[in-house]
């Protein structure tokens, strides 16, 4: 069974056994705007938590996205590259931005889980 977290740069993260699965949330998506690019890290890439993980870009503005937990990446969404709308359309299923591998799960416990992250959105006003 996955469990799914929040951080406060607006990146969710959903872990599945020692996998995590990163994107970024539908609050964030709609701050930004109609996304016309992402970049994201390549595999086998070792990120630490809070470390800059890409980049998404709207006609709004760029924002960095950052990795809410440490681990190695093991995938990217490659379909972002060719379809970046993909973000605005469904920021919290299909447009993950990328995996990785867990290295310590003790981090998780730094991040909120959707009740408190809702009221973490609510306070941004």
């Amino acid at each position: 069974m996955s469990q799914i977290y929040f951080s406060e740069d607006h990146e969710w993260v959903e872990v599945e056994g020692d996998t995590a699965t990163v994107g970024i949330t539908d609050y964030a998506q709609e701050q930004l705007g109609d996304v016309v690019f992402v970049e994201t890290p390549e595999i086998g890439a070792t990120l630490e938590q809070g470390d800059e993980a890409g980049v998404v870009e709207s006609v709004k503005a760029a924002s960095e996205v950052y990795s809410p937990v440490s681990g190695e990446v093991s995938a990217v969404n490659e379909e972002l590259a060719d379809n970046p709308g993909l973000v605005n359309d469904e920021p919290e299923d299909g447009a993950w931005f990328f995996k990785l591998t867990l290295a310590d799960a003790s981090e998780l416990e730094a991040l909120m889980d959707a009740a408190a992250y809702k009221a973490f959105c609510k306070e941004q006003g």
